[in-house]
């Protein structure tokens, strides 16, 4: 008797499948906070390459000039700017099959894969918290709202002053801060994969509340001054190594994943790689004011 047409059968379940699924979570944190901050400025490093900025100076001559006498000319000069290059990270989790018999797939393979997972994407985030207080914009302020303030216009003032656009002025608090400082206002809080934020408060577009950020210590960061500069896993040259990594295929594939079998040892092993560097063209673009001073 023939199959049911679209029956789902073996053929249509494979290791890519999971691969997938671990992507694609991965990604979701990742994701939000893109969409939250509105950051939009990833850059895929070309492999054999380093990315490298050009800052423009212009020193201007003195423009009153006599009626009829030549205006001197205004020299400009373009200067090549290096970023760090990209560490390349890989990581390995293995789970024996003694392990799945005693314990079944769904707590030794699906459970560690989670916990995995959860220590990949931490070190995507904490990469980024530690980044966003390198900001050499310094200031102090007496309470948590003229801190978050104070920071808001100390970035608005620097980006005017360097005769620059901004969009989007992102500001990153303690959630005990919150709690302490804002604990009787009416604040409408959002949760989106895990990060809670809230919108326009005092400048701010955008206040991410999150426990990696220190006590007493605001950040306030322009969204569009923030790169991404990241190492795609599904480079054409690592085949050339023999290495295959399924990615999710979106924009930004910022973590290869692949799972095989190690039948030499008689476990399931599930490898990962990766390699993201953020920075901002403007350190002094971003501000870091302590509470209290």
């Amino acid at each position: 008797m023939a199959v049911i047409q679209n029956t789902t059968t073996t053929a249509q379940i494979t290791t890519e499948v999971r691969e997938l699924d671990f992507i694609s979570r991965f990604n979701s944190n990742w994701d939000a906070l893109r969409e939250i901050l509105g950051i939009m400025r990833p850059v895929r490093k070309t492999l054999g390459t380093k990315l490298v900025a050009s800052k423009a100076t212009v020193t201007l001559q003195d423009g009153t000039v006599a009626e009829g006498d030549e205006v001197p000319l205004s020299q400009a000069k373009v200067i090549p700017v290096a970023y760090e290059d990209i560490t390349l990270e890989k990581y390995r989790k293995a789970v024996t099959a003694e392990a799945v018999a005693k314990f079944g797939a769904a707590v030794a393979v699906q459970k560690t894969d989670d916990a995995f997972l959860n220590e990949l994407q931490g070190v995507v985030m904490d990469r980024f918290y530690t980044f966003a207080q390198t900001g050499t914009l310094k200031g102090t302020a007496e309470s948590f709202q003229m801190a978050v303030a104070m920071s808001v216009s100390a970035v608005k003032d620097k980006f005017k002053k360097l005769h620059l656009d901004y969009s989007n002025i992102v500001v990153f608090v303690n959630t005990l801060d919150v709690g302490r400082y804002l604990g009787g206002a009416q604040i409408s809080m959002q949760t989106q994969n895990g990060i809670e934020y809230f919108k326009n408060f005092l400048g701010a577009e955008t206040v991410v509340v999150s426990s990696e950020i220190p006590e007493n210590t605001i950040i306030a960061i322009p969204a569009d001054n923030i790169v991404l500069y990241y190492i795609d896993p599904a480079d054409g040259d690592f085949n050339a190594l023999g290495l295959d990594y399924t990615v999710g295929g979106g924009e930004t594939n910022l973590i290869g994943i692949h799972k095989e079998g190690n039948y030499g040892r008689v476990m399931g092993e599930t490898h990962a790689l990766m390699g993201v560097k953020l920075f901002a063209e403007y350190l002094d673009g971003i501000a870091v004011y302590t509470i209290g001073g």
